[in-house]
């Protein structure tokens, strides 16, 4: 395991960061401009801590985290969270086939409904993807 970030003004730099190559600059941008008084610290939380700790941990590498990811947002049926999760997948190298495995395993921990939903919100985006080149 890497050294932890002493300060959390550190965490939350790496994190910004490892959220802007994973997720993208432009829906970061949404992000910051969209934070309120009431989600600031949610915001910086999720910053310091998913991005600036656990998205940087040497254990598993982006590719793994995004499988992951998909897999556990599907299960949960957090489909605006699965559906930004694609986009960030395919930039972390992940195919379109390895996404449909995702929800092909997800079938049968997470149940048929949960899977079919999963494919359905992912064939346009990366329709998309593929298109934009």
């Amino acid at each position: 395991m890497t050294e932890p970030l002493e300060t959390d003004e550190q965490r939350r730099e790496a994190g910004m960061r490892v959220r802007r190559e994973v997720l993208g600059d432009a829906h970061v941008d949404r992000a910051v401009a969209a934070v309120t008084p009431l989600t600031a610290d949610f915001q910086d939380f999720i910053t310091r801590v998913a991005w600036g700790d656990l998205w940087q941990r040497p254990g598993l590498d982006r590719r793994e985290r995004s499988l992951l990811t998909l897999a556990i947002t599907a299960s949960l049926r957090h489909w605006d969270e699965f559906a930004l999760h694609v986009k960030a997948a395919v930039n972390n190298g992940l195919t379109d086939e390895e996404i449909a495995e995702v929800c092909l395993h997800t079938a049968v921990y997470a149940g048929v409904p949960a899977a079919n939903h999963a494919l359905a919100v992912a064939r346009p985006i990366l329709a998309e993807l593929r298109a934009a080149g």
